[in-house]
């Protein structure tokens, strides 16, 4: 955990993290919008690309999400268009891996995913905000069904092996007596009247009034244990029928217990506005959204084709590609205008004729490193055992959280947990740097340190390292303020015919909304360029 040394050293995600735990969501959420880190998604409904094209040609790079949502537009709006795919499927990192998939790291490593029917994994974005409106928009003109996406559930744990003897804590638990004992420390400054010219006298009282009610004190504004607590934190006797049901309040964590455990550190992750109820998730994978742009435009898409050089002139945009499927057949595509979503990482090794501008920014972009892992169990232990259903559970262990799926609660039979979602730093990058199979052995290892039932209970795995990624080499664009202040506008700026689209030119980066509303910003200035010339 980072010790705070001074006001001015603390840097803004630290920052917001102390607010959101101290002061509540809508608080941060306020602070995040003036650091520029939240605001409303961008998306103002339907774009409409007005006038006549006239038979213009436009050759898209790439058939994620972003270039799909060209395709989609550009072609309703009179457009001839073509797209070029690295991949033999649609989707670029909305994706998901089931049983019977086979896929293939750089390095050679090979997976078979051993998946029962009906279960799998999103090894890239798993989950979707209710702000990201543009996302929404498209499942919901592409018919994709969705389902709620659990992400804070206070049965969920929060696990350090270095507090508590290493035994992992309930949210709930934790949650609950932190902000019961900062309610009554305030309550006490309140009342001993050390807010006098901050707050009126009349604001005090409704002030005592509401540290009472928000933060479970007991008449005499203390957080102990009892029945107002117990009605927040739960019972160490849950309540009965009959006989002896008379319920036995829980004991609280004292307030020095949580404070040096660190784990208050994480309770930030259900505050954090991306997080927020309520958030949700397609039916059947994140994939299915990928799917559902494919069906309308999956005639426009070459698959196998690896982009090797991009040419533009006065009159045009020629690409020089490979079929991977057919190695050594070099062939090229030509059209009057290009929108290249191809990740940075990728494009940096990619003969293109742009500008010094557009070429420095597109070379000033690293991307962040993610690994996932999947695991299937025989039985959803998680329920049964321990009533968790759904939610993110977190913990210092390398495997950084463990999210339970948000499908068949209270039902029997198996179940997949991603056991594993490393984000940057040292545990991603030890993570991506063994193989796929040593990944899922870690991860269950280090998992059965919160669930013993692990290496009882496991039966099958399946791993993804980004940096490890043939089409993406990382997770998504890493943007620090000082490089997006410098390259961000030339990096999306129209250099001669090309236009670059995807979540790394975005202020939603590593989020799918980010790839969308970035693909309509660009066509829509395509459009108007195409227009006037």
């Amino acid at each position: 955990m980072q010790q705070y040394k001074s006001l001015t050293g603390i840097s803004r995600r630290d920052l917001l993290s102390l607010i959101g735990v101290t002061a509540g969501s809508a608080v941060m959420y306020q602070a995040m919008t003036s650091l520029g880190f939240a605001a409303e998604s961008g998306y103002k409904g339907r774009i409409k690309l007005e006038g006549d094209p006239k038979g213009a040609s436009v050759l898209i790079l790439g058939a994620g999400l972003a270039g799909m949502t060209a395709a989609l537009e550009l072609r309703q709006a009179g457009y001839k268009v073509q797209i070029l795919e690295f991949n033999k499927r649609a989707g670029g990192r909305n994706w998901t891996i089931r049983g019977g998939d086979t896929v293939t790291e750089l390095g050679g490593g090979t997976q078979k995913c051993e998946f029962d029917e009906g279960l799998y994994i999103n090894p890239g974005p798993w989950r979707i905000p209710y702000h990201h409106n543009g996302l929404l928009d498209y499942c919901k003109r592409l018919g994709v069904a969705l389902e709620p996406f659990q992400q804070v559930n206070h049965n969920a744990f929060i696990h350090s092996t270095n507090a508590f003897g290493g035994k992992p804590q309930r949210v709930r638990d934790i949650k609950t007596d932190f902000q019961g004992h900062i309610a009554e420390l305030l309550g006490k400054v309140t009342q001993k009247g050390k807010l006098e010219g901050d707050v009126s006298k009349e604001d005090q009282e409704i002030l005592l009034s509401a540290l009472q009610s928000w933060g479970a004190l007991d008449k005499d504004y203390a957080y102990a244990k009892g029945a107002v607590s117990a009605e927040f934190r739960g019972y160490e006797k849950d309540p009965g029928g009959g006989l002896g049901g008379a319920p036995i309040p829980g004991e609280p964590i004292g307030l020095s217990d949580i404070l040096k455990s660190g784990l208050w550190g994480s309770l930030a992750n259900f505050g954090l506005y991306e997080f927020q109820t309520t958030m949700f998730q397609p039916v059947g994978g994140m994939g299915k959204i990928g799917e559902a742009f494919a069906k309308q435009v999956g005639d426009l898409i070459t698959y196998n084709a690896k982009v090797t050089k991009i040419e533009q002139g006065e009159n045009g945009v020629t690409v020089t590609y490979e079929d991977t499927a057919n190695p050594g057949t070099v062939q090229t595509a030509s059209a009057d205008w290009c929108v290249c979503t191809i990740p940075l990482t990728i494009l940096s090794q990619i003969d293109i004729q742009v500008g010094a501008a557009m070429k420095t920014a597109i070379n000033a972009v690293p991307y962040a490193s993610s690994v996932k892992v999947g695991l299937q169990f025989k039985r959803r232990f998680w329920e049964e055992d321990e009533l968790i259903f759904g939610g993110v559970s977190y913990t210092n262990l390398p495997i950084t959280q463990i999210s339970y799926p948000s499908t068949s609660y209270n039902t029997t039979g198996k179940g997949v947990l991603l056991g594993c979602y490393t984000w940057n730093g040292p545990n991603s990058y030890e993570f991506s740097a063994m193989s796929p199979q040593e990944r899922v052995k870690r991860a269950v290892e280090y998992g059965s340190q919160i669930h013993p039932q692990y290496k009882d209970e496991f039966e099958t795995g399946v791993s993804w390292a980004w940096h490890r990624s043939p089409f993406t080499l990382g997770c998504a664009g890493d943007w620090t303020d000082a490089a997006r202040e410098e390259h961000y506008d030339n990096l999306c700026q129209i250099d001669g015919r090309i236009v670059l689209a995807g979540e790394h030119a975005s202020y939603i980066p590593a989020w799918q909304e980010g790839a969308i509303l970035s693909s309509l910003n660009a066509i829509e200035r395509l459009h108007k360029r195409v227009l006037q010339a």
